[in-house]
């Protein structure tokens, strides 16, 4: 896991991104193990208190479940749930805005999805 910190958000909070990228990427599946609160704060050179925030974040969305002595593990439908939410606050809070400024711009949305269809090719 590579994570450049920046001043914009809290470290907890970057870190449940990054986590949270990482299992919409199916990079962590459901029932993996989230590295431990240690091996993350030693690698980063975080506090631990600062990764159990984040971790703890995740437990309470019911993305993680900790086993007692083993550590964080995936829940399942983990990643199903964070794409249904995902998805959701993506056409309630970002979409609106992209419309407006392809509007703004005077774009035809038609024809950038036609070139994002050819580009993906």
């Amino acid at each position: 896991m590579t994570i450049a910190w920046n001043d914009s958000a809290p470290i907890y909070r970057q870190l449940k991104d990054k986590v949270v990228a990482m299992m919409l990427d199916g990079i962590l599946l459901p029932g993996e193990a989230l590295p431990s609160v240690r091996q993350i704060a030693a690698e980063y050179q975080l506090n631990p208190i600062t990764v159990s925030r984040a971790y703890q974040e995740l437990a309470d969305e019911g993305l993680v479940e900790k086993r007692r002595g083993l550590g964080m593990y995936v829940t399942e439908g983990a990643r199903e749930n964070l794409l249904a939410s995902e998805r959701d606050r993506f056409l309630k809070e970002e979409w609106p805005l992209v419309v407006e400024r392809i509007q703004r711009l005077g774009l035809d949305i038609g024809k950038l999805m036609a070139d994002a269809k050819e580009t993906s090719r």
